[in-house]
C-alpha cells in the first residue's frame, strides 16, 4: 500500500504564510497527480489544489490565488504554498494520490497535517 506523508502544518498568524509538503516514497511519483484537500472542524472535506503528472495546477475553488502548488519529482514531493492565511483556512490538510486531477476518487491518502490560523 502506498503511504503518503503530509507535513509542514502549524500555527500561523492571519496574513502569514506556510508551506506544506507531501512525500510519497515507494511509487513513481511523476506518473500520478497529487491533490491537496482540507477538512475544517464540522465541515466536509474540500479540495484545494492538485498537481497533475505533467506539473499543471488544477482546482482553486475560491482560494483566490493565495495558494500555489508545485512538485519535485526527483524528491517525490509536492508542495502547497499558502499565503495571506485567514482563520477560515484552519483545517487538517491532506494530500492524496490520483490518476488525474479530474479523477472522481483518490487512490491513497496521507495522514493529514493541522494548520491553525487564529482569529
Amino acid at each position: 500500500q502506498v503511504q503518503l506523508v503530509a507535513s509542514g502544518g502549524g500555527l500561523v498568524q492571519p496574513g502569514g504564510s506556510l508551506q506544506l509538503s507531501c512525500t510519497g516514497p515507494g511509487f513513481t511519483f511523476s506518473y500520478y497527480a497529487i491533490g491537496w484537500f482540507r477538512q475544517a472542524p464540522g465541515k466536509e472535506r474540500e479540495r484545494v489544489l492538485c498537481s497533475s503528472s505533467d506539473d499543471e495546477p488544477y482546482w482553486d475553488d475560491s482560494k483566490k490565488g493565495r495558494f500555489t502548488i508545485s512538485r519535485d519529482n526527483a524528491e517525490n514531493t509536492v508542495f502547497l504554498q499558502m499565503t495571506d492565511l485567514k482563520p477560515d483556512d484552519t483545517a487538517i490538510y491532506y494530500c492524496a494520490r490520483r490518476y488525474f486531477c479530474s479523477s472522481p476518487t483518490s487512490l491513497d491518502w496521507g495522514q493529514g497535517t493541522q494548520v491553525t490560523v487564529p482569529s
